[in-house]
């Protein structure tokens, strides 16, 4: 028994010889923490779409995208992100081991979670029974879908959904399709060439500033926790550094601050005011877009464009009762200061009003980085730098962070409040006003970042 004994540990050598291996232990198989760590890569399977991954002049971007650039900086390794249009297609390759984790604001269901496993949620959506505004009659509820024809994404939670009421509405007239993704879905029934979708209430809201016929019927789902899926393993390597991680982002506001950063101003809806924006772009803005581009120096011309729009609605003789006129609504100061003899006069007041707004950006504190850099300085653009230092202050001494958006916004209306203005440098301030303003211009940069992309500029 010894020398067989012998003669195993003695192949066992060769063969850890030949192998570049040392000694007869076999060497214990890595779990996937390490294989990506090794890899040096995390490959995240998502969908190409505004809300969670897409490219801004060939820059990988989205908030998905960015929550898993930080997730795997936190590793010390890249991310590869693997974008699809198909939801099965993302749940495909995570069953075969071709992505890591699936990124995609996918929201969790009984089906999937038999068949995956899922991080801590970090949104809450519902889903929206979609249809063109003035199309048809609003239906209350499934009862009331007696015509036209639902069409839900191949392999989404909406089918799966509609499948579970079959029974319940067995007249209800629907069908899944592979051949659109849920954007395109909702943007063929603003076409009014399907007569429902059901769509996401986050993409909804990102959909409605260049659609605003979208209307919602009615609330689908509630209360539906979006998060991460892994693929369901006993090696809880990876799925203990997902928790880890989000853990960390909440608690640090990264994750808040994020939201803020894409979504933060399409909570809002409002049907007529998107309307008459995108009717001004079709009618009015034709006649300045060459002004906006010639003028917009280092800034990007639709972010002018939105600026002048929110100021005066594309009107160059647009007076206020406080005596501020023109497309960029300068003071008479304002005016004189950036060399501005006619405020009346499109051309200068577009230039006027583009070089104010760069001192604005100038004098905000280089260490904020973009975007909050810009609504920083879209807000003293509308209330005055000193007023909006007055906030910051407000912010720091209330332990929020003053070089951040999310944290000033909810500051600047109390501004109003004599127990809060009385301890500022320059007083009383409509504090709320800059707060609408600044999300109102970035819904119309967005809508004109869109349309432009489109080819519709």
């Amino acid at each position: 028994m010894k020398s067989v004994v012998v003669k195993w540990c003695g192949a066992a050598l060769l063969v850890t010889f030949l192998l570049g291996l040392q000694g007869c232990t076999p060497q214990p198989t890595p779990n996937q923490l390490q294989i990506v760590k090794e890899r040096q890569v995390l490959r995240v399977g998502t969908l190409m779409n505004p809300t969670s991954f897409y490219y801004d002049h060939e820059v990988e971007q989205g908030f998905e995208y960015e929550l898993a650039q930080r997730f795997a900086r936190r590793m010390g390794v890249e991310v590869r992100m693997v974008p699809r249009f198909d939801v099965a297609d993302l749940f495909a390759l995570l069953q075969r081991g071709e992505v890591d984790i699936v990124a995609a604001g996918l929201d969790e269901t009984a089906n999937r979670r038999e068949l995956f496993r899922f991080g801590p949620p970090y949104d809450e959506i519902s889903h929206k029974l979609i249809f063109k505004q003035g199309s048809r009659q609003r239906p209350r509820d499934w009862a009331q879908v007696d015509d036209g024809e639902i069409v839900v994404v191949q392999g989404s939670s909406h089918e799966e959904f509609l499948r579970s009421i079959e029974d319940e509405f067995p007249e209800l007239n629907w069908r899944s399709t592979s051949d659109h993704d849920a954007v395109e879905l909702m943007r063929m029934v603003d076409r009014e060439e399907i007569d429902y979708t059901i769509a996401d209430s986050n993409q909804l809201e990102v959909q409605r500033r260049a659609h605003p016929g979208l209307s919602v019927a009615f609330t689908t789902q509630r209360e539906l926790q979006v998060a991460w899926a892994l693929k369901s393993t006993s090696d809880d390597s990876l799925y203990a550094a997902v928790i880890e991680y989000f853990g960390e982002v909440r608690d640090s506001g990264r994750l808040a601050y994020l939201k803020e950063k894409h979504f933060g101003h399409v909570k809002q809806f409002n049907y007529v005011t998107t309307s008459l924006f995108i009717d001004a772009v079709e009618q009015q803005l034709p006649k300045y877009i060459d002004l906006f581009k010639q003028h917009s120096g280092d800034l990007d011309w639709r972010l002018l464009a939105a600026i002048s729009y929110q100021e005066s609605l594309w009107n160059p003789r647009a007076v206020s009762p406080t005596g501020v006129r023109g497309m960029m609504m300068l003071t008479l100061p304002t005016a004189k200061a950036m060399g501005v003899k006619s405020r009346l006069n499109a051309e200068q007041s577009i230039r006027g009003g583009a070089r104010y707004f760069e001192r604005m950006l100038q004098r905000i504190p280089a260490r904020i980085p973009e975007p909050d850099r810009t609504w920083f300085a879209l807000a003293a653009y509308n209330i005055g730098f000193g007023h909006l230092e007055d906030a910051r202050v407000l912010t720091e001494r209330q332990g929020g962070n003053p070089d951040r958006w999310l944290d000033v916004k909810q500051r600047l209306p109390l501004l109003r409040q004599k127990q809060f203005y009385r301890q500022t440098k320059f007083g009383f301030a409509r504090g709320d006003e800059p707060v609408t303003y600044v999300g109102n211009i970035r819904r119309f940069y967005d809508t004109l970042k869109w349309l432009d992309e489109q080819g519709r500029l």
